[in-house]
Parts: C-alpha cells; structure tokens; sequence
C-alpha cells in the first residue's frame, strides 16, 4: 500500500500543500537576502561605531511609514532596506493565507474559502492600521 493520493481532490490538496510551502520558503530567503544586503551595507558604513546607550534615539521619522521605508530603500539607505526584508517576512504568510483562499476556490471548498477570506480580512486589517 501507498501514501500516494489517489483521488481528484487528494492530488489537488498535495499539489496546493507544495505550492503553499514553496511560497512560505521563497519568501523567507528572499527576506533573509534582503536583510543580509542592508546588514552588510550597515556594518561597511559603521561596523566601528561605537553606540552610546545612554540615552535613546528612535528611529527616522521617515522610516515609520510604509511609503516612507520603500523610498528610503530605493534610496539605497541601508535601515530601509533592512526594514524592507522584514517586511517581507511579514507579508509572507499574508501571501500564503491569499495562496490558499485561491486554492479553495479552486476547489470549491465554499466553508474553507470563507473561513480564509476571515482569516485575510483580520490580516489586511491588522497590516493597514500598522503601515499607514
């Protein structure tokens, strides 16, 4: 006896399995890669910098911003682009949970697809009111 699927829907359910887990890894490198090229262009420009701790500095107030983060990045400032990876791994999982409400439609599974397009409204929600 095989693991292996033998129904239409067995297939379509291993086959949406494999294109969600490849999403969730792609996005992962591709925020890591990101974050290691700002971390690399910060420690070039200040790997001798002595930080004083004394008293605390936030961040540039043009890095609190979804827009703001994306110029600086294309500016080539290397907070932003660090902030750009981990905004992307942010968004990785929002990315898979959008995979996977096409993948119910697809199917047709009607409870999973409204269960999910749940699941992404309280995920837009929650990411619109923290980027604006």
């Amino acid at each position: 006896m095989t693991d292996e699927p033998t129904t239409k829907g067995a297939i379509m359910d291993v086959r949406l399995e494999h294109v969600l887990g490849r999403i969730l890894q792609g996005g992962v490198f591709i925020a890591a890669a990101i974050t290691a090229v700002g971390g690399i262009m910060v420690l070039s420009a200040h790997g001798g910098w002595q930080e004083s701790h004394a008293t605390f500095a936030g961040s540039d107030q043009t890095l609190r911003s979804l827009s703001g983060i994306l110029h600086a990045a294309a500016s080539l400032n290397p907070v932003a682009i660090i902030q750009t990876g981990l905004l992307v791994l942010i968004l990785t999982p929002v990315l898979r949970v959008a995979a996977s409400l096409l993948g119910f439609v697809i199917e047709r599974d009607w409870l999973y697809v409204l269960c999910t397009l749940a699941v992404l409204t309280v995920l837009a929600y929650g990411l619109a009111s923290v980027l604006r």
